[in-house]
């Protein structure tokens, strides 16, 4: 299948998860493309199947049918390691609940893609990782255990670690759902810097009009997408 140009395209995916009282489908032939540059807002109800759609993307969940092509990998035909090692190079994640090792510092913790994926010589690692630090605002809390930060700063740690090996996809599920209105309003402008800078971004998210605020919104209801709407909004890249 051919990516058109899209840094993401979904073909008729689908998606099953099996239980006691049997197959539950979450995603029901999704397509989608999504070209490189571009800011997405993903929202719908609980349960809609935003999660599952972030997660296939990333190649943390698998289609139980359909194709999934990202940075021109075909992600699905991936083994888990070679899964792994392509997220490391190509995928920034990040989650509502941060997941920053808490027996590393929050420099270390920045550090651990580029070592799981050998990106960077070891003498070029800590001090990448506190340029990237610095640019989230968190250069004097780099020595510090997670433990020690508040929400606010874990999430731009977590957004920094994101970042460290460079990649051209960021996806990012409720990064704001923990945070206070302010710090979630320096969490957007740190996004936007980001598209601007012509990274992609896929945000899920239950704040509608955080989502509102971003050029692009697509909305999923019972496993299919509803709505799929352009907005011109200044400042953002390419609008």
């Amino acid at each position: 299948m051919k990516s058109n140009g899209s840094i993401i395209h979904l073909d008729q995916v689908v998606k099953k998860f099996g239980n006691g009282a049997g197959d539950v489908t979450v995603l029901c032939g999704v397509s989608l493309q999504v070209k490189p540059g571009e800011a997405v807002g993903v929202v719908g109800p609980s349960g809609s199947g935003k999660s599952t759609l972030i997660n296939m993307i990333a190649g943390i969940d698998r289609p139980t049918s359909g194709q999934v092509t990202v940075a021109g990998q075909q992600v699905h035909t991936l083994s888990e390691n070679q899964l792994a090692r392509w997220r490391g190079r190509n995928v920034g994640v990040i989650f509502q609940f941060f997941q920053l090792l808490p027996s590393l510092s929050v420099v270390e913790n920045v550090m651990l893609p580029m070592d799981f994926c050998n990106v960077y010589r070891s003498a070029e690692r800590r001090p990448h990782a506190l340029k990237l630090l610095e640019q989230v605002g968190l250069a004097d809390q780099a020595d510090k255990l997670p433990n020690a930060l508040s929400g606010g700063q874990q999430q731009r740690a977590a957004i920094a670690r994101a970042l460290a090996n460079d990649p051209p996809l960021v996806l990012a599920d409720e990064p704001t759902g923990n945070l206070d209105s302010k710090t979630a309003e320096g969490m957007f402008a740190l996004f936007e810097q980001l598209v601007n800078a012509g990274k992609t971004l896929l945000m899920v998210t239950h704040d509608r009009s955080l989502a509102g605020q971003l050029p692009r919104v697509i909305e999923i209801r019972d496993g299919n997408i509803s709505r799929d709407d352009y907005v011109e909004h200044p400042g953002w890249a390419g609008f």
